[in-house]
């Protein structure tokens, strides 16, 4: 096991690449510090060198935010990236809708845009009848989420992109639906299932971000139209399959 207490390592090697990974993420500081549990001037600490408040936890917390390898950020050994690291966790088993699930697993149900019959483009966030998610207990309650509020669905575009790639599937708390200013939503736009960094303004307005700013700015909707937007739920957890450029979506 790794013991990160007797890593001899200069903070320059360690924070050069703490910085490398935030910086390469495209995450503000604000973002994070919320992921990994610490004070927005805790990072502008480890970026500059100072380790003293990085814990290891910090450095797993900062590893799946970015998809860098925690052993790359702690020793600078092995690779970069969390993706180019493999291991055999034993052998795979092939499950349908007839396999019972573990004791550590519940279905969620599955939510998507959908065409609505009437044939004139409109649509609307469903449950998918037939169709739903295996999660496992242990990250809803690693996330605070009850099981009975969670629920999935499916992100469409790469207004998200680089953090949640166009395709992905998104775990929605159903139970959070206060905004708290920076955090990630689900919503409900006038039938449009889209997913967003929300911020209050003035009035009952809102504020949208985009990951992807420089494709998609930022939209303020004013107090009338966000009447047609439902919050749908805090977004607390997205998984994504790649696929080959220009390949359709599973229906």
């Amino acid at each position: 096991m790794l013991k990160f207490s007797s890593l001899k390592l200069s903070d320059m090697e360690r924070h050069e690449r703490v910085a490398k990974a935030i910086r390469e993420s495209g995450l503000q500081k604000k973002q994070v510090a919320a992921a990994c549990g610490v004070s927005n001037s805790a990072i502008t600490q480890w970026i500059n060198g100072d380790s003293k408040s990085l814990r290891p936890e910090n450095l797993f917390a900062l590893a799946e935010l970015t998809g860098f390898s925690a052993r790359w950020l702690a020793i600078g050994k092995g690779p970069e990236r969390a993706q180019d690291e493999v291991e055999i966790l034993g052998d795979l088993s092939p499950w349908d809708n007839s396999t019972p699930l573990d004791s550590d697993e519940v279905f969620i149900p599955l939510y998507k845009e959908v065409e609505l019959a009437a044939g004139n483009g409109s649509t609307a966030v469903q449950e998918i009848t037939g169709r739903k998610i295996r999660f496992a207990l242990s990250t809803l309650r690693e996330a605070g989420v009850q099981p009975g509020n969670a629920v999935a669905a499916q992100a469409k575009g790469n207004s998200m992109e680089r953090l949640i790639m166009d395709g992905a599937t998104i775990g929605i708390d159903r139970g959070t639906t206060t905004i708290i200013d920076g955090e990630i939503y689900a919503i409900d736009h006038d039938g449009m299932l889209r997913v967003k960094y929300l911020y209050r303004l003035p009035g009952g307005a809102l504020r949208l971000r985009s990951e992807n700013e420089e494709e998609y700015p930022d939209e303020v909707i004013d107090p009338e139209e966000a009447k047609s937007i439902t919050i749908l739920g805090w977004v607390f957890w997205w998984s994504t399959v790649r696929r080959r450029r220009g390949a359709p979506l599973a229906r």
